[in-house]
């Protein structure tokens, strides 16, 4: 099961971590799009666009890592819940398989490779 955990973490990390370089690679048309297109209720662009990014980045890096990946996991299921109602409704078939696999991230944790098993071993000496 760890390694699925693995594969699980690697591909879901990479999603999230592309769509946070790309944002980030050119701003003014990240808070464009946000101003246009990816519109949340709620929350102007300008707050929107710096927090959706962040999320990603964090998200991402924290599941890659396996360190604190359930809460990574649940940080970009919110993510995803706010894209599919919000965003893009249509492409419910993608947003399900993100889902899945941070569902699987969610109530499996990060396997056995990975900083949170290291982190238990050090202090608890499982």
């Amino acid at each position: 099961m760890s390694v699925i955990q693995l594969a699980a973490r690697v591909a879901i990390a990479n999603v999230f971590w592309n769509s946070a370089q790309s944002k980030l690679v050119s701003w003014p048309v990240t808070l464009q799009l946000f101003a246009m297109e990816y519109r949340v209720p709620l929350l102007p662009p300008d707050i929107a666009a710096p927090l959706a990014t962040a999320t990603e980045l964090t998200g991402s890096v924290l599941i890659f890592l396996g360190l604190f990946t359930r809460l990574g996991a649940l940080a970009l299921l919110g993510l995803v819940a706010v894209i599919q109602i919000f965003v893009y409704p249509g492409h419910w078939g993608e947003h399900l398989m993100w889902a899945s696999l941070l569902g699987l991230l969610l109530a499996r944790g990060a396997g056995i490779v990975s900083l949170d098993q290291l982190g238990r071993r050090l202090i608890f000496g499982q």
